[in-house]
């Protein structure tokens, strides 16, 4: 499946059986393939390698061993340039006991092709399209299938290819040749498929001598807070959730994400909402040998309106609410917020619900005109003052079931056992009618008939009969919902 250069020297092949390269090595040092754990190995490499650019992808090339793609437009600088970051990449790679083979060149398809079958590290600009036409015509990431047909027919390099005309080509080949040949030589542009979403904003800190204490971490982290406000304010935006990334110089990358309720560009705010959620962590952050990069990214932002502080407190309105609910968030996970909520139905046990108060409009604007649409859709369903009063305190999750004596079967209830006590009845109230929901329940689903009753020593309850006599049910029963004060 894969062997290294010490093997390759030795004389051993890809796709060689195991007892001929044993015969040819006898001291083979041999592994099982693991095609998972390969794939997670380079997804953390993957990980590690964003220290340099946001955009690396997958090579999923079909039959071909895997690689990384990196796209490195616009981040040489960071490093002195491409050779500098080209040595520092392979060194650090290197570092942690990888065998690494790389290029950098203008376009993915010649990158690809340096990097296994050519020789050099660094291509200049516009040269490689020169350069790849010596190699092999599997430097195009063809299937060996084709490969081994071109051969036949004496088309080994790509150079042999690259004047020929195209329409034969793609008759007897395929048109999958023509489109790699393209892609390598610049005629067709290719787009890679980060792993990871591309940041709207981003801003990094390097450190000469990696760090490990909590103290200095969250200073770094304040830090990029209050260099990521600027650029918020100049693109009118506040963040809704954004991540912290830390590299350790082991290869490890940490990664902390917080998600706001409300759009925050406050740089104090964002470091404690950081702090809490590393304090919900219950354990330190495993620094290793140290960090020596760290990274803060706003993967979300919204639209930021201004909203009008108070005279006397001098802090926005709603602050401290949406504060604390940020804070909680950063520490229980913001889907943990809840509020209640009124939902559409007459029957008692069902008439609220729960629901994240981050699902609230993306920013102040919108969310105040949301709630205040919200309030006019519910105004006409609420309760009047008269209708509250018929309403118990204490309202069960689940109604209780009840033994009862009525005079007729469709009549408020004598007497009543509930919970192992017996009360006797001195005054009713009722029955207040809701009717079924078939639509959720089924067409067998039965009304309720509600009554307010009061027993001997004062105390009222809320109880109901289940099912019309002589049209839903010839035995009713009798649930215990509720006690008023």
């Amino acid at each position: 499946m894969a062997l290294d250069a010490r093997a390759r020297a030795r004389g051993v092949r890809l796709g060689q059986s195991l007892s001929d390269a044993r015969a040819l090595v006898p001291d083979l040092d041999c592994h099982p393939a693991d095609d998972a754990g390969a794939r997670a190995l380079l997804l953390t490499i993957a990980a590690w390698c964003e220290r340099y650019t946001p955009l690396v992808a997958l090579d999923t090339a079909p039959g071909r061993d895997h690689g990384l793609f990196m796209d490195l437009t616009g981040c040489a600088h960071l490093l002195g340039g491409e050779a500098a970051l080209v040595a520092d990449l392979e060194a650090r790679l290197c570092a942690q006991g990888f065998h690494v083979r790389l290029c950098l060149a203008d376009t993915p398809g010649a990158a690809w092709a340096m990097a296994r079958y050519g020789q050099g590290r660094i291509i200049p600009e516009g040269a490689h399209g020169e350069a790849v036409l010596p190699l092999s015509l599997s430097g195009l990431r063809l299937e060996p299938a084709l490969v081994a047909s071109l051969g036949r027919v004496g088309l080994k390099t790509i150079g042999c290819i690259a004047g020929l005309p195209r329409a034969p080509l793609a008759a007897r080949f395929g048109v999958r040749l023509m489109q790699r040949l393209d892609q390598a030589l610049g005629r067709e542009a290719e787009a890679i498929s980060p792993i990871m979403p591309v940041a709207e904003l981003s801003t990094e800190r390097r450190f000469a001598e990696p760090i490990a204490r909590q103290e200095d971490i969250s200073q770094v982290i304040a830090a990029l807070s209050s260099g990521i406000v600027e650029p918020l304010e100049r693109r009118g935006l506040g963040l809704r959730r954004c991540r912290i990334r830390l590299f350790r110089v082991d290869g490890h990358v940490s990664g902390l994400e917080v998600q706001t309720a409300r759009p925050l560009r406050d740089a104090k705010m964002i470091a404690r909402l950081f702090e809490e959620r590393i304090a919900g962590l219950h354990d330190d952050l495993d620094a290793g040998f140290g960090f020596d990069l760290m990274r803060l990214d706003v993967v979300h932002a919204d639209p930021f309106e201004g909203m009008q502080a108070e005279m006397m407190a001098g802090n926005s309105a709603g602050h401290g609410h949406d504060a604390l609910v940020d804070r909680l968030g950063a520490r229980l996970g913001l889907d943990r917020v809840q509020r209640l909520v009124l939902a559409d139905t007459h029957i008692p046990e069902r008439s609220f619900g729960r629901e994240p108060v981050a699902r609230l409009a993306a920013h102040p604007g919108a969310r105040r005109a949301a709630s205040g649409a919200a309030a006019l859709a519910l105004l006409p369903d609420l309760p009047t003052p008269d209708a509250i009063i018929t309403r118990p305190l204490i309202l069960f999750d689940r109604p209780e079931l009840m033994q009862t004596i009525a005079e007729v079967p469709d009549g408020p209830p004598l007497k009543f056992r509930w919970r192992g006590v017996s009360y006797e009845v001195a005054r009713s109230e009722g029955p207040e009618r809701i009717a079924c929901e078939w639509w959720r329940d089924g067409r067998g689903a039965r009304s309720r008939d509600y009554f307010r009753v009061e027993d001997r020593q004062g105390y009222r309850f809320w109880l109901f009969r289940h099912g019309l006599y002589g049209r839903e049910t010839s035995e009713p029963a009798w649930y215990m919902h509720g006690l008023f004060a």
